[in-house]
């Protein structure tokens, strides 16, 4: 057997179980950027996820401006940490310090992709009108409104057609495509 028998599953492993934790944590900041409703069955089930990890964290890193800069910071530490994982498992000659740096423009490339993903699904929800009420639907519509509003304004409907979801992905893939890859160069990103 050769050496990536093991290293492709724990590659995937520490991918996977990071990944989705530092998702659920960008998730946090984003709510409460957003002004979304704590009370929805779906931020609670977020908030008790994040928030043992998030509230001694918060005793070092207060709020700024109504953000929660603990789960910024969270966010980016827990990166760095998977990301240095990933070199020690790889057995990349590279520092593992450099994962700090590493890990802001996967943090900031991880922030477009959720507005990424949260446009796609609202899409694809409103083909099937669903119910307005629903959890889901309420959190999504909160959570991309503060970057929908401003197309929407400037791209009316034609013929009850709103182009605007396309205008804001296709704003948001070149977003990602102009800014990630320098950031990446900046700071020596081997991933």
């Amino acid at each position: 057997m050769s050496a990536s028998y093991l290293t492709n599953p724990a590659v995937f492993l520490i991918q996977t179980l990071f990944g989705l934790y530092i998702t659920l944590v960008a998730i946090r900041f984003l709510l409460q950027w957003a002004r979304a409703d704590f009370y929805n069955p779906i931020s609670q089930f977020v908030v008790k996820l994040t928030s043992p990890v998030l509230r001694p964290l918060r005793q070092v890193i207060p709020g700024y401006a109504g953000m929660d800069l603990a789960a910024l910071v969270l966010a980016w530490l827990l990166k760095s940490v998977e990301l240095g994982l990933l070199v020690t498992v790889l057995g990349l000659n590279v520092s593992i310090f450099g994962a700090l740096g590493w890990a802001v423009p996967a943090v900031i490339q991880l922030f477009i992709n959720i507005f990424l993903f949260g446009i796609l699904i609202r899409v694809i929800l409103s083909w099937v009108n669903p119910d307005p009420y629903n959890p889901a639907v309420a959190l999504l519509t909160r959570l991309t409104d503060p970057i929908m509003r401003p197309a929407q304004r400037m791209i009316q409907p034609i013929g009850g057609i709103d182009l605007s979801p396309m205008a804001v992905i296709i704003g948001l893939v070149l977003l990602e495509m102009l800014l990630i890859p320098p950031l990446k160069w900046l700071v020596g990103s081997p991933f």
